[in-house]
């Protein structure tokens, strides 16, 4: 985001005395000021200043609004939408990255992968960007969403009723897949479905849920009583859920991550400030817990590129990333965070490191920021010097900016949660109240696949 003066209102009134046709403009009269960073929390906007975007920071920017304030999203390959109104949403987009620098059309289905089955506009192809939705009904709010890796049309919903159920979405997929050339504008049909699978043996409502990336339909469930139930799937549609629960927090459970590389290997997250690291071959008690954050730690992300690396989320605005390799139990002794950042000065609502960089996460928080972060960088003073020599001028970004942060994006409001593109580099979803955004930042190398 950059700042400028912009005021409408008020230039109109000072050109009250101008005739039609006299070539005069409103804004004209204003003498324009030089467009500085904005930092959120740290600067404030004078008198007839407001916020522009800086299309020149995107290879590609896009947002829509499908009605609903969005709190959650999942991707599958892609992404799986998640909303408070009673309704998961199938959504497909076309035609998001901008046809000059990318001459291709990408189908966006929220239960399947990323196809490029559109033409490019040489061979006639349309390349506006279109919607279509499939909405299936739900029992209560939707808490959480979130779809199997092996299978992206199986998902997991958590629902305020305090049952997590299981969904089939693949006739939906199909239907969007069929129905390219017929756009569907208003999107107002519910499909009222069953779910596969139904469990209602958690004590309360809850939002952490996760499928295991090795084991083909292993789940965990975790509520806002502290308690974390496994799923081991059976033979056909159908589960068994452990009567007996995890236990290992004395507050809500918020979050839960499965090993990337460990079969029985996952980790937890909660309101009590505490991270664990659980092994079901151990029974039903944490393999090690530790004071994270000193507030609530909200989200967890395990790298899957660098397994020993995991990143945590804190409602006190501070986000942490801790090589597990170095975990004790003597807290005066652990010396497993590797990184520590106070950059927010609201909770962290999202974290999420990339699927093709191990270096570079990305975070959203309530001040309505998303940032990306290379945890690989460091201060050159050097590099900078050369580049104001070769520019003629001082760089204009603030002094107190961490060198690892590559970019930060903002104008959506009550930012919720964020995801990397399955096959893109570079390309992010982030959900918020006011809908979706779809964006590349221009200063992160990537590229389409081929």
């Amino acid at each position: 985001m950059v700042r400028s003066v912009k005021n409408p209102k008020k230039a109109k009134r000072k050109n009250k005395g101008s005739k039609k046709g006299d070539g005069s403009s409103s804004s004209s009269s204003i003498p324009s000021m030089p467009t500085t960073v904005w930092q959120p929390g740290v600067d404030k906007l004078e008198e007839g200043e407001e916020l522009e975007c800086d299309p020149s920071a995107y290879n590609s920017l896009h947002g829509f609004h499908i009605g609903w304030p969005c709190l959650r999203q999942k991707k599958l390959l892609i992404t799986l939408l998640e909303y408070s109104k009673y309704l998961i949403f199938l959504v497909k987009g076309v035609n998001w990255c901008p046809p000059k620098k990318h001459p291709v059309t990408l189908t966006w289905i929220l239960i399947s992968d990323s196809d490029e089955d559109g033409e490019d506009e040489e061979n006639g192809g349309s390349l506006t960007p279109a919607l279509q939705l499939r909405k299936v009904a739900q029992e209560g709010c939707v808490n959480r969403i979130r779809a199997m890796t092996q299978n992206p049309h199986i998902c997991a919903s958590w629902s305020d009723t305090g049952h997590v159920q299981i969904w089939d979405f693949n006739a939906h997929l199909n239907a969007l897949a069929q129905s390219e050339a017929e756009v569907n504008q208003g999107g107002s049909s519910v499909f009222n479905q069953a779910p596969l699978f139904k469990f209602g043996g958690h004590k309360d409502e809850g939002y952490a849920i996760d499928w295991s990336p090795r084991v083909t339909g292993r789940l965990v469930s975790g509520d806002c009583k502290n308690c974390i139930h496994l799923w081991e799937p059976t033979s056909g549609a159908t589960w068994n859920v452990g009567s007996a629960s995890f236990i290992g927090h004395s507050a809500s459970v918020e979050d839960l991550q499965w090993s990337p590389t460990e079969d029985e290997v996952f980790a937890s997250c909660s309101v009590d400030g505490s991270i664990a690291i659980w092994d079901i071959r151990l029974g039903k008690s944490p393999a090690i817990s530790f004071k994270a954050h000193n507030a609530d730690v909200n989200v967890i992300s395990w790298n899957r590129l660098a397994s020993v690396m995991l990143a945590s989320g804190s409602d006190d605005g501070t986000f942490s990333i801790r090589d597990l390799r170095l975990l004790s139990q003597n807290q005066e002794e652990d010396k497993s965070v590797v990184a520590h950042f106070q950059y927010y000065k609201q909770p962290v609502t999202s974290i999420e490191w990339s699927p093709h960089e191990a270096s570079v996460l990305a975070v959203s928080s309530s001040d309505n920021q998303l940032t990306i972060w290379d945890l690989s960088l460091e201060k050159d003073e050097e590099e900078e010097a050369e580049f104001r020599a070769k520019t003629n001028e001082q760089v204009n970004a603030p002094a107190d900016i961490p060198p690892q942060l590559l970019f930060v994006h903002q104008g959506q409001k009550d930012l919720k949660e964020l995801h990397w593109h399955g096959q893109i580099p570079g390309m992010l979803v982030s959900t918020a109240a006011d809908g979706f955004n779809i964006l590349m930042p221009s200063n992160i190398q990537s590229t389409l696949p081929s």
